[in-house]
């Protein structure tokens, strides 16, 4: 890795470029080494709260100064995340992690399968002991929080076999409902096993049958007016959905490589997980040169090559290398592998179960990093250095602002205004505006309407004068930006427009360019940086709007989002509404636990997850 100086690290570069989503991050110092390992619900807001102006400990201000990059990791879940932190914390042992001197192991759930009445007990230790192991589990604190739900719905005893062998008359958990007293016989051993079994599905994660139960029992309580007793089953339901997490991160099974890639443009990132003994240890993005990948496949054949075919490679080939799709070459690579290794090596592709979750998670991360790379300071001005060549301008641009119109056949129709210097996007500077009084559909006169909107209050003082003016669309979008920079006397602004070509495929764009002698098509290289930075900025408008527009349109129709998802009719939407019992608890959900609902596809799962987040 390579030394980077504290003193230069930008930190508010950094936080811009981070992603909401649940992760483990690492602090690293500028030899490299790792400072502290931390996990997050939301990654952005969680490293953001280290570099405040005040309220940090001693300790914590030590460990900022030191720092000279972050580097993440994203997760399905808040779990997942404690369970790859501490993987991490203890293959790095950072400095400023705290070191449990006994190390201690993860705890389990263990059930007794040979009393005659089977306990539930929290276990720590060795798993030789006699019994039936669920977990493992991040905390104690989240294990000891399961076994009270399942005690609160199972009613299994959890009780020290000591204490249960010596009643004569039940418990106080009986008297409260959280036991069934098998300790003086009231209850049969087939219902307590009954019990038992719903337990162990439970702990499986095949809970459907129960959910379903508890879903008609709720909606049976509605029914009669009984909301009090309606409303404890849904709370429930929330609860066992919370805690019954798919941990991808701790699965059993044997040593992979679970790699994914993203290409755009002429920039590449190639992400890879390593799974050990079952359980993610880690991960790492590369960034390589591969200007002749057409596709992400092709470029993950190409890596595969480099990293695991050398001479000094066959000790650190894993028994399995896990990518998203069928590679060209397969079964040569896979020979090659195995006669490299000196052992079989499998090459799986296109894989199911909590694989296929790990190559999502690596998919994810894939497009992170490389969004954050694109981002990238340095990349970012080399970038403007190559714009101010093209367009031979007599000094750096600082500043660009971008315009884009989204509507839905003339509905809602807002526009956007994102702004980028030679550090990347200037988000506090992004407005839009809605736009109204033109005739549904005609882009001409929203853009005329923004525009002029824009420089009326730039004329007010409101706002900075950018360098370039970068209109998306084609000569009819230009004309009316050249009108309003009539109007308001600005002709050192630069006029460009950025048009989809033909084909309407990234990188075929035609650009137009308004000079003092009219407008003209310029021609510049697929491969080169200044028309990556232009596409970048026209994307961030494009999102921009569509946000806005989806927005005012949700607001306009007075209608929930789930009723603005194509093919999530109306029982669909009551079926998801059942399922996790109300529209607060869907957004919490991930794409996996919204499948789950009867009548959800994986594809409408993802469209319904990308709605409800914006994507």
């Amino acid at each position: 890795m390579p030394k980077q100086d504290p003193a230069s690290f930008d930190y508010k570069h950094a936080l811009a470029n981070l992603s909401s989503r649940p992760g483990v991050y690492r602090m690293l110092d500028a030899g490299g080494g790792v400072l502290y390992v931390g996990k997050a619900r939301n990654l952005k807001n969680r490293v953001g709260s280290y570099f405040r102006s005040s309220g940090l400990a001693a300790k914590t201000m030590a460990m900022v100064e030191k720092i000279a990059a972050i580097e993440v990791t994203i997760t399905n879940s808040e779990t997942e995340a404690l369970l790859l932190e501490q993987s991490l914390i203890k293959t790095h042992r950072p400095t400023y992690n705290i070191q449990l001197r006994d190390d201690k192991s993860y705890p389990y759930i263990l059930l007794t399968e040979s009393d005659e009445f089977p306990r539930l007990s929290f276990y720590r230790g060795s798993r030789k002991r006699p019994g039936r192991f669920f977990g493992p589990y991040p905390s104690a604190h989240a294990t000891r929080e399961t076994l009270q739900v399942l005690q609160k719905v199972f009613r299994v005893r959890q009780c020290e076999d000591s204490y249960f062998k010596n009643r004569s008359r039940p418990c106080l958990q009986y008297q409260i409902d959280r036991c069934t007293a098998p300790c003086v016989d009231h209850i049969s051993k087939q219902e307590y096993a009954s019990h038992v079994h719903f337990s162990t599905l439970f702990l499986r994660g095949k809970s459907d049958l129960l959910t379903r139960e508890l879903t008609g029992t709720m909606q049976q309580a509605a029914a009669e007016e009984d909301f009090e007793k309606a409303a404890l089953l849904r709370d429930q339901i929330i609860d066992l959905r919370r805690i019954q997490e798919q941990q991808y991160v701790a699965n059993q099974g044997s040593d992979a490589d679970v790699i994914a890639a993203e290409l755009q443009h002429s920039y590449a990132c190639v992400h890879v997980i390593y799974v050990r003994a079952g359980r993610i240890i880690g991960s790492k993005s590369f960034y390589p040169r591969y200007r002749l990948a057409s596709s992400s496949l092709d470029l993950l054949a190409a890596f595969i090559s480099q990293a695991y075919l050398g001479d000094d490679k066959s000790a650190s080939i894993p028994n399995e290398i896990i990518v998203p799709g069928v590679l060209e070459a397969a079964d040569e690579l896979q020979q090659a592998m195995s006669y490299v290794a000196g052992r079989k090596i499998k090459l799986s592709m296109r894989v199911r179960g909590h694989r296929a979750k790990w190559v999502q998670l690596a998919a994810t991360n894939a497009s992170e990093s490389l969004q954050a790379h694109i981002s990238n300071k340095q990349n970012t001005l080399k970038r403007f250095i190559q714009l101010q060549e093209i367009l031979k301008l007599e000094s750096l641009a600082n500043r660009i602002e971008c315009f884009d119109i989204s509507h839905t056949g003339g509905e809602g129709t807002v526009a956007s205004c994102v702004v980028f210097d030679e550090n990347g996007a200037v988000k506090s500077d992004y407005r839009r505006f809605n736009i109204r009084n033109i005739q549904p559909g005609d882009d001409y006169a929203a853009m005329e309407q923004v525009l002029d909107r824009r420089f009326t209050r730039l004329s007010k003082g409101e706002g900075k004068l950018p360098d370039i003016l970068l209109i998306d669309g084609g000569k009819g979008q230009l004309s009316q930006a050249e009108k309003v920079m009539e109007k308001f006397q600005l002709p050192e602004i630069r006029l460009l427009g950025i048009a989809k070509g033909i084909s309407r495929r990234a990188g075929q764009e035609t650009l137009f360019l308004r000079t003092a002698r009219g407008t003209r098509e310029i021609a510049i290289p697929t491969t080169s940086p200044a028309l990556h930075l232009l596409q970048q900025v026209r994307d961030e408008a494009h999102r921009f709007a569509i946000t806005g527009h989806r927005q005012r349109r949700s607001k306009a129709r007075k209608q929930s989002t789930l009723e603005q998802i194509p093919g999530l009719g109306p029982k669909r939407r009551r079926a998801l509404l059942q399922h996790f019992g109300g529209q607060q608890e869907i957004n919490k959900a991930s794409e996996a636990e919204i499948a789950k609902v009867t009548g959800i596809s994986k594809k409408l799962a993802e469209n319904i997850y990308a709605t409800l987040h914006n994507n």
